[in-house]
């Protein structure tokens, strides 16, 4: 766990829904100008004939690559999941917590005051012995060409991740104690509240606030006005109004080699941006297509959808976590140092407690993930059926480009998706978009007529 359960919940639900990426993976890159070189694959990807799809195809040593990858991946996300508790495990062990609240009890007698003091401690703490996770998974990244990221910047982006936990953290801590404090028996309830106006303005200032401290932002009709131009086509056709003023180039080329592309936030803050490295490898078509899946999550209210369904989840692990919380300060609370769940010193016990319930659902918040992510790719087809000449290949080039730059598992085991994949896997997503035809007969798309 890079940051604390709390902002894990509170990103989960306003990443996942707020901006869904096509892709099967995503990339915390940050935005620099794409390499010069970008500008000349970027004349490639518009003007060469795309190859045609049957399945998902990767050259013999890309194919073999990617299998490895898939492989290390698997077992690397298995370490993660216990390393995580483990560092929990011994911030509780090494009694960090109730040495915080300490300093923060002899600092000063109001709670906020200790709030300010203890939060970052007990959050940096956590965060810097679950850095060697990070760094793992960076150096993978770059061993399998899929992050081109330098470890300065690499660190430069850690540290901005950092300002924004601690400030996430201190505002979880004041407002879970308080509400622990003044309803020691509905707190579960009360503070599941709290999380729903918590999480709409995450994704409301997502676009607008923390998204241009890791990329760099510019108009895309100055860098793309054709593509501008097909993508307005796309939003009026799902009737939808996103002008060209909200549509967004994001510079991640100097960063990462993956590929994405978006729409996030909500109201005057909902927005379209196109990664440098999908124009460069794409074609306008394939792009249209990608872009009209997100613009399904927005039509087809996954958004709300998925916070609701997310919020009801998280209810029940709540109110577990009410229940279990008890015996676990009984039974180990005194040897950590905690006097009772109101003591700031319980945090990493609540935090420990959360993550098991939280890893336990996984699997239940993945595949709704993975359902809506369908349903997604379906209105893409549709949305784009008569924009662009055989959107059903068109859709299978984008998601076999995707596969190729992100090395996607070809042949990924069905557990492994069922456990762990947010989205369809690639070879699934492929088949489907070949074989959805619903105006064979003469009939239309189930939403776009």
């Amino acid at each position: 766990m890079r940051k604390a359960m709390w902002l894990l919940i509170l990103m989960f639900v306003g990443s996942v829904w707020a901006g869904a990426t096509i892709a099967a993976q995503e990339s915390g890159a940050s935005g620099a100008q794409a390499p010069a070189t970008a500008q000349t694959a970027t004349v490639e990807a518009q003007t060469a004939t795309p190859e045609k799809i049957t399945k998902y195809t990767l050259p013999p040593e890309r194919d073999k690559k990617a299998r490895a990858l898939a492989a290390v991946r698997l077992r690397t996300r298995l370490v993660e999941m216990v390393y995580g508790l483990v560092v929990l495990l011994v911030v509780l062990w090494w009694k960090l917590s109730p040495k915080y609240r300490d300093w923060a009890e002899k600092a000063s007698a109001k709670r906020f005051v200790q709030v300010l003091i203890f939060a970052p401690l007990i959050a940096l703490s956590i965060d810097v012995l679950s850095l060697p996770t990070g760094i793992y998974d960076n150096w993978l990244d770059r061993q399998y060409g899929l992050s081109v990221q330098g470890w300065g910047s690499w660190f430069w982006d850690w540290t901005k991740g950092e300002l924004l936990s601690v400030i996430f953290t201190i505002i979880i801590v004041w407002i879970l104690y308080a509400v622990i404090r003044k309803s020691p028996t509905r707190w579960w309830f009360y503070f599941w509240l709290v999380t729903i106006p918590l999480v709409l303005a995450l994704i409301f200032i997502q676009p607008l606030v923390i998204d241009p401290m890791f990329h760099k932002f510019e108009p895309l009709q100055a860098k793309d006005p054709g593509l501008t131009a097909e993508l307005e086509k796309m939003v009026n056709r799902a009737g939808e109004s996103i002008p060209p003023e909200r549509m967004f180039w994001m510079g991640a080329g100097e960063k990462t080699t993956e590929l994405n592309a978006y729409v996030t936030g909500f109201g005057a803050s909902k927005r379209i941006v196109v990664w440098d490295n999908t124009i460069a490898k794409m074609n306008t078509p394939q792009i249209v297509f990608v872009t009209g899946h997100e613009m399904g999550h927005y039509v087809l209210h996954h958004i709300p959808k998925g916070i609701v369904f997310t919020e009801l989840v998280l209810l029940v692990v709540f109110y577990v976590g009410y229940r279990l919380i008890g015996w676990v300060l009984r039974r180990w609370g005194p040897g950590w140092g905690i006097r009772d769940l109101a003591d700031l010193a319980s945090y990493p016990a609540l935090l420990l407690l959360v993550s098991v319930l939280v890893t336990l659902v996984g699997p239940v918040l993945s595949t709704y993930s993975r359902s809506v992510e369908h349903q997604a790719d379906q209105y893409g087809l549709e949305v784009t059926h008569g924009l662009t000449p055989d959107s059903g290949q068109v859709a299978a080039q984008a998601f076999n480009i995707l596969g190729d730059v992100d090395l996607s598992d070809p042949d990924p085991k069905r557990w492994v998706i069922l456990l762990f994949y947010d989205h369809p896997s690639i070879p699934d997503r492929i088949q489907y978009s070949l074989h959805y035809d619903p105006w064979a007969n003469g009939g239309t798309g189930e939403f776009v007529k």
